[in-house]
C-alpha cells in the first residue's frame, strides 16, 4: 500500500474485518509501509487517474476535489476500510477505480455504528462512486469491495460541497 498526500478531514486506516450490520467496523492500525509492492507500482498511475476523471465529472456539478487519495488492493477474501470524518450539511462523492479494467469494485459508506448510509451509487466498469449526505458529523468507514476478478489494485478519492 501506498499513501498519498493527507486526505484533508480524512484519516486513513486498513483493515480486511467485514462489515456487519450489528457491530461498528473495528479498523485495525495503520500500516507503516510507504512502499508499493511488485505489480502495484505499475497500476498506481492508472488507477487514480481513472478516479480523478470519474471525479472530475462531479466536480462541473460543484464538487471539491480532495488533495490527496488512497492507493490499496482487494481481493475476494478482503475489502480494505478507511476511516472518514464526515460533516452534516455537506454532500460526498467517493470515487474509485480498479486496475486490471475487467475487475469490478464497489464503494459502500457506514455511520460509527456500522449502519450502511443512504446513497446513490454509479458504476461504469470498473469505475465506481458512491454519494452520500451524512445524517450525523462524525466517524464514517468507506468500504472498497471486489465484486468481481481476481486480485484487483484500486485507488480511491473524494470530493464534498
Amino acid at each position: 500500500m501506498k499513501f498519498r498526500s493527507a486526505l484533508l478531514l480524512a484519516t486513513v486506516v486498513f483493515t480486511t474485518a467485514s462489515i456487519d450490520a450489528q457491530d461498528a467496523p473495528a479498523p485495525a492500525e495503520a500500516p507503516t509501509t510507504s512502499s508499493v509492492p511488485g505489480d502495484a507500482a505499475t497500476n498506481e498511475a492508472p488507477a487514480r487517474n481513472a478516479a480523478l476523471e470519474l471525479a472530475g465529472a462531479f466536480s462541473n456539478d460543484g464538487y471539491k476535489i480532495r488533495d490527496g487519495y488512497w492507493f490499496s488492493s482487494a481481493t475476494s477474501d478482503t475489502a480494505p476500510i478507511i476511516e472518514v470524518n464526515l460533516f452534516t450539511g455537506n454532500e460526498y462523492w467517493f470515487c474509485a477505480a480498479a486496475v486490471p479494467s475487467e475487475s469490478r469494485i464497489a464503494v459502500t459508506v457506514y455511520n460509527e455504528l456500522g449502519e450502511l448510509v443512504d446513497q446513490q451509487t454509479y458504476a461504469d466498469g470498473a469505475r465506481f462512486a458512491a454519494g452520500v449526505e451524512p445524517a450525523a458529523s462524525g466517524k464514517h468507514f468507506v468500504k472498497v469491495t471486489l465484486v468481481e476478478g481476481a486480485k484487483s489494485d484500486f485507488c480511491l478519492v473524494y470530493c464534498y460541497k
